[in-house]
């Protein structure tokens, strides 16, 4: 017995001492159970993947939820942006102008500030810039104080005439039907004279917004024109140095892109504006300045903007000259559309714009969703100058900062 446990109490020592020495070197013991099948725990005490979890994943699905997972946090990035600019809408609006302001009038500062300070030079491109804003202005209101009588009459004999031609073919209303829709329409002023009197109240204060954003786009668009570089300057040195390269290439290629878009699309509006005037003053259409002039600033929607500008010109040329001089401005549409889009926006555009035209419409939509006509206004230079942002930052990548490691 003596001699058993003693040889027991070696066996048990020499165990204990491979059981130290595969301690020391990493080894564990044998698995039992599940894991001696194969499922064993990997060297460093990590615990293995359970049996349900050891099936194989397809890789495409691993893919599409790794790009899935970074699109949703993207998104929501992307709607906390817009609903913060749409939270301040009047803001961001005027932020807006001011750029536009600026990209317009700043070959103009940069050749004063040759003769003047760079002060003085800012001063008097505004200066410029109003004075060439309320002619414009005045020379509308003057134009329409001038016709208005004329105007009247022709639309009255022109009511006339389109209610003789919808009594005819093919549309045979009956007589007397354009006169009960006035008299309707006489009724329901009458009758909603409150709602219409409120309506007009929140106009006046929607006027007054538009001056709020006047005079603050105004206002920035002094410190843009003055030191608009400085300013960021001063914003790209508050970054880490890793972050100010990308930055100053990205703001780079943004404010080259929105100044090519601002001022092609000016361009592009006075041809079009002075292509309908016209064609307006030949056929003797009335008001032929005030509709170019909306024509000019319609054009600033790409795709939807020059159509309905024309279309009040189509109206205005049926109630004072008949259908046969609407018609005419109906092709007039037409014509100086494919103008526009064929031979005005490549000469003109392409170098600030490389937008494919269902991107440009999709923009258009949704900005005019979003945040109704200055959304409309916005969303292609916006997408224009993020597209050419990720085209810069993809054609220069940022450099991997150099490695620490002890041997190098």
């Amino acid at each position: 017995m003596r001699n058993r446990s003693g040889s027991e109490r070696g066996r048990s020592l020499a165990a204990h001492g491979v059981e130290a020495r595969r301690r020391r070197n990493g080894m564990q013991r044998p698995a039992r159970g599940a894991r001696a099948v194969g499922l064993r725990r990997p060297v460093g005490g990590t615990p293995d993947r359970r049996p349900w979890e050891a099936a194989e994943v397809s890789p495409s699905l691993r893919v599409a939820a790794a790009y899935g997972w970074r699109l949703i946090i993207v998104g929501a990035a992307v709607y906390a942006i817009f609903a913060a600019l749409g939270r301040f809408q009047l803001v961001t609006l005027a932020v807006f102008l001011a750029l536009v302001l600026t990209a317009l009038l700043g070959p103009l500062v940069g050749l004063l500030n040759r003769w003047m300070p760079r002060s003085v030079a800012v001063a008097a491109g505004l200066l410029i810039g109003i004075v060439l804003l309320f002619g414009v202005l005045s020379l509308i209101g003057a134009n329409v104080a001038g016709e208005w009588e004329g105007l009247r009459r022709e639309f009255v004999g022109g009511v006339a005439r389109i209610e003789r031609w919808l009594q005819g073919p093919p549309f045979r209303l009956r007589a007397g039907t354009l006169s009960d829709l006035q008299a309707r329409v006489s009724r329901f002023v009458s009758s909603h004279r409150a709602s219409l009197i409120n309506t007009a109240l929140s106009g006046v204060g929607q006027l007054l917004e538009v001056l709020t954003v006047g005079v603050l786009a105004l206002f920035c668009s002094v410190f843009f024109l003055h030191s608009g570089d400085r300013m960021w300057n001063w914003f790209g040195g508050q970054l880490p140095g890793r972050g100010r390269h990308p930055l100053r290439l990205a703001g780079r290629a943004a404010w080259v892109t929105f100044t090519g878009y601002t001022r092609g699309i000016v361009v592009v509006a006075a041809i079009n504006a002075v292509l309908v005037g016209v064609g307006l003053f030949v056929l003797g259409v009335p008001l032929a300045v005030p509709l170019a002039v909306l024509e000019f600033f319609a054009a600033f929607i790409p795709l939807v903007g020059s159509p309905v500008a024309l279309a009040v010109a189509a109206v205005v040329a049926l109630a004072a000259k008949g259908p046969l001089v609407a018609a005419v401005v109906v092709l007039l549409i037409v014509v100086i559309g494919q103008i526009e889009g064929h031979v005005l926006h490549p000469l003109v555009m392409s170098r600030a714009v490389r937008l494919h035209p269902v991107v440009v419409a999709l923009a258009v939509i949704c900005g005019s969703v979003t945040a109704g006509v200055p959304g409309a206004v916005v969303a292609v230079p916006l997408v224009s100058v993020a597209w050419s942002v990720y085209g810069v930052l993809r054609a220069n990548p940022t450099p991997a900062p150099p490695s620490t490691s002890p041997g190098r």
